[in-house]
């Protein structure tokens, strides 16, 4: 095992979770610092980072740009599963193993925010609340609202979360598609599920369910061609990634009816990665839209789960040990550390 260098030291790039006690135990046990810092973009990580071994990021960007300044910079570990926010291939070129937290971390939570958001707002929950806290009581003011038993929901992906989704929506008697073009359709079909291609998909389902990764091939999936395509009494729910429906063409389906509805975990541009957000997002002031502070992984046995496999997998980089839950692969090829040793450790 590598020698521990007892000056090593952890950034936790960013975090609003308020403390850092559960990383600072598992760091400050290892035998290493821990520094904790809140950088909004790629220049305050190449700042509070110049003297790290490892990264813990949470929003903040670290980019081909961060990851040349970081010289000592051995691990990067993500609080939680998607790395869009990382170059992984930057990473990569310079000998950094990139970390990740599987999807089971939080996978029941998004099924049920998931599922919370869609009876939310087939239901007109929050657009009864409103009204009613106004002095409003009418049933009237929720009008037009579907049964759901019979209608189609679909999921676009069909990854561990999306099944989990499907299991609770089959409960409410809805009829089950799944678009993905990475499984095999019997894999699909042995979930009691309809597998269908994205056309179908997009103009058949009842409520679309957003369920898939952030990529350069999935972001802007919903922009205005694919919204136009959808049943005008559809409704749009993102328990996803932001950037995969537009936001500008998700306004215009609403305001113009191309659409019923939408509920939405994420915004297209995450208020949390900017410093003094505002809400003026014209999306907010739809009555016929739910927004959720990219919550759905939220409860506190997940965030304590998801805090401390970051926390570890920077220490076991750093003391030598292979990353439980590797992002890319560091012993393909010749990538040295900028220490001159070898990427894969001793």
């Amino acid at each position: 095992m590598t020698r521990i260098d007892s000056s090593e030291t952890i950034l936790i790039a960013d975090f609003d979770f308020g403390e850092v006690d559960i990383e600072r135990a598992v760091v400050e046990g290892a035998g290493l610092r821990l520094v904790a810092a809140q950088c909004k973009n790629e220049d305050e990580v190449i700042e509070a980072g110049r003297e790290a071994g490892g990264v813990l990021t949470q929003y903040a960007h670290v980019g081909s740009r961060a990851i040349e300044a970081l010289t000592r910079c051995r691990v990067i570990a993500r609080y939680g599963t998607g790395v869009d926010i990382v170059d992984v291939d930057a990473a990569t070129r310079h000998g950094i193993q990139v970390t990740n937290a599987p999807s089971e971390w939080c996978a029941e939570e998004v099924a049920d925010h998931a599922v919370a958001l869609w009876l939310a707002a087939a239901r007109k929950i929050c657009r009864y609340d409103r009204a009613t806290r106004q002095g409003e009581w009418h049933w009237q003011t929720g009008a037009p609202i579907h049964r759901l038993r019979g209608q189609v929901l679909g999921l676009l992906s069909f990854g561990s979360i999306a099944r989990l989704i499907a299991e609770r929506a089959k409960a409410f008697g809805a009829e089950v598609w799944a678009h993905d073009p990475f499984l095999d359709q019997s894999e699909i079909r042995a979930s009691q599920v309809r597998p269908v291609s994205f056309d179908d998909l997009v103009e058949g389902a009842d409520y679309v369910v957003v369920q898939a990764p952030l990529t350069p091939q999935t972001h802007h999936t919903f922009d205005r061609a694919t919204l136009r395509r959808m049943k005008p009494t559809a409704i749009l729910v993102n328990t996803a990634r932001g950037p995969i429906v537009e936001d500008a063409a998700l306004h215009q389906a609403l305001t113009e009816g191309w659409i019923a509805g939408a509920a939405l975990d994420d915004l297209e541009e995450e208020p949390a990665k900017q410093r003094g957000w505002r809400p003026s997002n014209p999306l907010l002031a739809l009555p016929n839209v739910i927004v959720t502070p990219h919550a759905a992984y939220y409860s506190e046995e997940a965030m304590r789960t998801v805090r401390t496999i970051a926390a570890e997998e920077a220490v076991r980089v750093l003391t030598g040990q292979p990353a439980r839950f590797p992002v890319n692969d560091l012993t393909a090829g010749s990538h040295p550390h900028r220490d001159g040793s070898p990427s894969h450790g001793s």
